[in-house]
């Protein structure tokens, strides 16, 4: 069912099946870095600027209950902080400290580096073209930039 004729797994398959690899080696990443996966999202997505609960909702795709108990330990962690949002007071943004700025790059530069090893026995042509199609894929879909581009 997840493959076709010729024995290529069929694209479907292939995202699902990408989505698992590339998710374990985020977790793998998070656990060394003494983290969870939502965790580390959560400090790569304040990597670009501080954001609202609202917009890390919407990011992150967690319920807003469940966003506020994941920032509520990662503040408790000392990785970041809640500040008033200075074009509307009584907004609150999250913000990365000193602390979680560190361990953010430190989890994001581990995490790139392992995520570009995955497509190592591609040729550099076949990349530009993986990364053309994916990168089609998540635009056409209008996927929040929940990772910034390491390239």
């Amino acid at each position: 069912m997840g493959k076709h004729d010729d024995g290529q797994i069929g694209v479907v398959a292939a995202l699902v099946r990408s989505t698992f690899l590339v998710n374990a080696v985020y977790a793998e990443s998070a656990q060394k870095h003494g983290l969870t996966s939502q965790q580390g999202q959560l400090l790569c997505v304040l990597m670009a600027q501080p954001y609202g609960m609202g917009e890390l909702s919407t990011m992150l795709g967690l319920a807003k209950s469940s966003l506020t108990g994941l920032v509520d330990r990662v503040e408790r962690s000392g990785l970041v902080r809640r500040e008033s949002d200075p074009q509307d007071l009584r907004t609150v943004r999250i913000a990365l400290t000193p602390q979680g700025s560190r361990l953010a790059e430190g989890f994001y530069e581990e995490t790139c580096r392992r995520i570009a090893q995955l497509p190592s026995e591609l040729s550099a042509r076949d990349r530009d073209t993986l990364a053309d199609l994916l990168g089609r894929v998540v635009t056409d879909n209008k996927v929040p930039v929940v990772f910034i581009d390491h390239d």
